[in-house]
């Protein structure tokens, strides 16, 4: 999985979804469809510190990248899931550049960034400090969230900032910050991603957005857009399920 980050940052495609279950059996069995990797919500899903780290063994042991979006912006929450050996983090609600290099610090180590040194799963419980130390600032992936009316209007400067890997684009908030919900404003709501698209590859970096099912991830692909997290694990069952039973329904 070392090469994950290059794989993010390679502008060729990678698929994911978000873990919301809390409990390892659901990545283990997200893990079975051969994502390119998982990202576990710990925004808006209920999952506790202790129960991302099983969730990213569950991971591991399927050989699927883990990432984890932390709650909020919070360097103590961006550092537990790094210790617990995650791929990467995805930082949402990202409004302004100081935030922005707030994450690059707190997700990389000395000198290039203020994360602490523990002998969490990570560094192997203590036996792998070193190895970590020497690795982790150029493997761990960082993805920060363009999610309101003012990243919008700051995505030049936040584009700028370097140690981002990915800008990923959450168009659920954005189109409530910006006052652009429903089908009449989607125009509207569509230049704002195609702005923040076109900012983060005129930076050099890759960008990522989020979309409910995979049916117009073509479309985005040519906006310049090659980082996608499809629905949940949640939603697809609630999906699965409900298709399933009308289909049984319809049969009786």
């Amino acid at each position: 999985m070392s090469g994950f980050r290059q794989n993010c940052t390679a502008f060729d495609g990678v698929i994911g979804t978000f873990s919301a279950i809390p409990h390892p059996v659901a990545v283990e069995i997200t893990a079975a469809a051969a994502p390119d990797f998982i990202c576990i919500d710990c925004e808006h899903a209920q999952i506790g510190r202790e129960r991302v780290e099983d969730m990213i063994r569950a991971a591991d042991l399927h050989r699927v990248p883990a990432m984890v979006r932390v709650p909020g912006h919070a360097p103590e929450a961006i550092a537990s899931a790094l210790d617990a050996g995650a791929a990467g983090v995805l930082v949402p609600r990202v409004s302004n550049a100081d935030e922005a290099r707030a994450a690059v610090a707190a997700s990389r180590f000395p000198p290039a960034g203020r994360r602490g040194v523990g002998p969490g799963r990570a560094a192997g419980y203590g036996y792998r400090i070193a190895e970590t130390l020497k690795s982790a600032n150029e493997t761990v992936v960082l993805a920060i969230q363009i999610e309101t009316a003012e990243g919008l209007a700051n995505i030049e400067e936040i584009a700028a900032v370097e140690g981002i890997d990915v800008i990923f684009i959450g168009p659920g908030d954005l189109s409530v910050t910006i006052d652009a919900m429903g089908p009449a404003n989607a125009d509207r709501l569509n230049a704002a991603i195609r702005r923040i698209a076109d900012a983060a590859r005129a930076a050099g970096k890759a960008v990522g957005l989020f979309r409910p099912d995979g049916s117009d991830v073509a479309t985005w692909e040519k906006a310049g857009i090659s980082f996608y997290i499809i629905g949940s694990d949640a939603m697809m069952l609630s999906a699965g399920l409900a298709a399933g039973l009308k289909q049984a329904r319809s049969e009786t």
